[in-house]
């Protein structure tokens, strides 16, 4: 998972990622309007947490923007603001969710968790594709009953590709999701071949059908065969 934290208490932002990252969850931040919008243009991210009262802007209208650029990320606001108007207004434009500070950091990781599995994965805790089966909250992967060895980034990689089926994802998406914004420092992509050609080789030997697709000159699809 990769969530876009855009929080300016520096204190608040910093707990959330330390929690965020024990749990396996990358996290990047944004602390004030105008580096959250470039953040947001130049990114895909699985969740957004967003506080309201920026020191440069108003987070109503990174919610607006998210729906002018028809992005799918999930957004939980996360704010000091109680009131009900506020919180109905969040919700018009098109917040999934709303948490007042303060706030315990296991609820906000469960109602993020929550959140990313009704948009990817119709709500389960599991996975399933075909003999592959994927317990999100465990980190396990099974082909047919016989567990896998999978490295983080090829878990990672893994529900990416499943996440998206059918659709062709660029090298550059690839990486971006697997390192963030440290994508962009790399300077080149060739360590997403060695990911994908290791995650082919473990579910092959599995028993498991040949489902990534290499589409030459645009990057890498998740399709069944059947």
């Amino acid at each position: 998972m990769k969530i876009l934290i855009i929080e300016d208490e520096r204190e608040i932002a910093q707990s959330i990622k330390d929690y965020f990252k024990t749990n396996g969850i990358q996290c990047e931040t944004a602390e004030n309007y105008n580096l959250a919008r470039t953040k947001i243009d130049s990114y895909d991210y699985d969740c957004i947490l967003l506080d309201l009262m920026l020191p440069d802007g108003d987070g109503f209208d990174i919610l607006k923007e998210l729906k002018a650029k028809n992005k799918t990320e999930g957004v939980i606001i996360i704010s000091a603001k109680e009131n009900l108007e506020t919180r109905l207004e969040g919700f018009n434009l098109g917040a999934d969710d709303y948490l007042t500070k303060p706030f315990h950091l296991a609820e906000l990781l469960v109602r993020m968790q929550a959140l990313i599995r009704r948009k990817n994965f119709k709500g389960s805790n599991s996975v399933v594709f075909n003999e592959i089966t994927v317990e999100i909250f465990s980190k396990t992967v099974t082909v047919n009953d016989i567990k896998l060895d999978l490295t983080k980034k090829e878990l990672d990689l893994l529900l990416f590709l499943i996440g998206n089926e059918n659709k062709v994802l660029s090298k550059s998406a690839i990486a971006e999701h697997l390192s963030g914004d440290m994508a962009d420092m790399l300077d080149n992509h060739d360590f997403i071949y060695a990911h994908i050609k290791n995650l082919k080789k473990k579910l092959t030997q599995a028993g498991s059908g040949d489902y990534i697709k290499t589409v030459y000159g645009l990057g890498y699809k998740w399709e069944n065969e059947q």
